[in-house]
């Protein structure tokens, strides 16, 4: 996607597929970073958190389901919530339309390799042995 700011100059917004849906960088500076998330119905993002970064997500369309920490709760359209640094959270989308939120993100380091997965449908996890040791005793893993 080319984009033409008032100057004129071109710029090229990132942009990822996802299983749940897709994202775009709308913006990016030093200190923070702005995308637009959707979440296909039915779908949701891996229970995660990060090292670096708070997240703060305002429902632009659809409903979200969100959890974080213990807390689970439902943001509808012109709502948000704020996921602190170190907070294992998820976003769902219990929805029958796509869901769309404005994510900011801010911290010292924003990269997509921040992520640390605890439980994601589409196997995305990595396990360690540790892990894999109470899994084979049938107990859930976090």
């Amino acid at each position: 996607m080319i984009i033409r700011p008032y100057n004129n100059t071109e710029a090229i917004m990132e942009r990822g597929e996802r299983p749940w849906g897709t994202y775009t960088v709308l913006d990016e500076h030093n200190g923070y970073k702005i995308k637009r998330i959707e979440v296909m119905p039915g779908q949701r993002l891996s229970l995660q958190m990060h090292h670096h970064r708070s997240e703060h997500w305002i429902v632009v369309s659809g409903t979200a389901k969100v959890t974080c920490g213990e807390d689970v709760k439902i943001v509808n359209i012109n709502e948000s919530t704020f996921i602190p640094i170190g907070s294992t959270h998820r976003l769902e989308n219990p929805g029958v339309i796509p869901l769309v939120i404005i994510e900011v993100q801010s911290g010292e380091y924003l990269g997509e390799d921040d992520i640390v997965r605890f439980q994601d449908d589409y196997h995305r996890v990595e396990t360690t042995a540790a892990e894999s040791t109470v899994e084979a005793a049938g107990e859930p893993v976090a």
